[in-house]
């Protein structure tokens, strides 16, 4: 499967938030899209998820895949993998994993090379470490390469289709 065309929105999982971005039409541009905050304990927020991404019609998701630096799975990675496929069963866009590795340094660095300081600004910095991952699938879709990998619906998760999740 190749990156879809359209708007892309990318997912920057983390523990307490999550950040997002949103390319636009021509898949040249992302932007930060704002994030969503997660309870600890409670179940992943699909539905929150799907209701951003209907708000911004988008075509497709790239969720990033939190590796380790050598590029191993993490508890973390494994989360993600779950989660997207959660996604993927629920409804008919196509769902990627891109390897996230160093994306928060990236934005960290951004906003220090722009004389920003982060403290109080965690939340802008999770939705710009999904604005770097999706500049760069959008960087290397322009040049014809599809990173990442699809992530397919299984029928084999019981939640499927049955909106077991936080919904905020």
């Amino acid at each position: 499967m190749s990156t879809p065309v359209g708007r892309l929105l990318a997912v920057d999982w983390g523990d307490k938030r999550i950040g997002l971005a949103v390319s636009d039409e021509l898949g040249m541009l992302a932007s930060p899209a704002g994030v969503i905050a997660r309870r600890a304990g409670k179940r992943p927020p699909i539905a929150e998820i799907m209701r951003q991404a209907e708000a911004l019609g988008v075509s497709g998701y790239i969720f990033g895949l939190p590796l380790d630096p050598g590029g191993d799975e993490t508890d973390r990675s494994r989360e993600v993998r779950e989660v997207a496929g959660k996604l993927a069963t629920r409804q008919p866009l196509p769902v990627r994993l891109v390897d996230e590795r160093f994306t928060t340094s990236a934005a960290l660095r951004s906003i220090r090379e722009q004389g920003g300081s982060t403290r109080g600004r965690k939340g802008d910095v999770d939705a710009l470490a999904a604005c770097v991952l999706l500049e760069g699938v959008l960087r290397a879709s322009s040049q014809g390469v599809t990173v990442g990998e699809a992530v397919t619906a299984t029928a084999s998760d019981p939640a499927a289709g049955r909106g077991e999740e936080e919904v905020s």
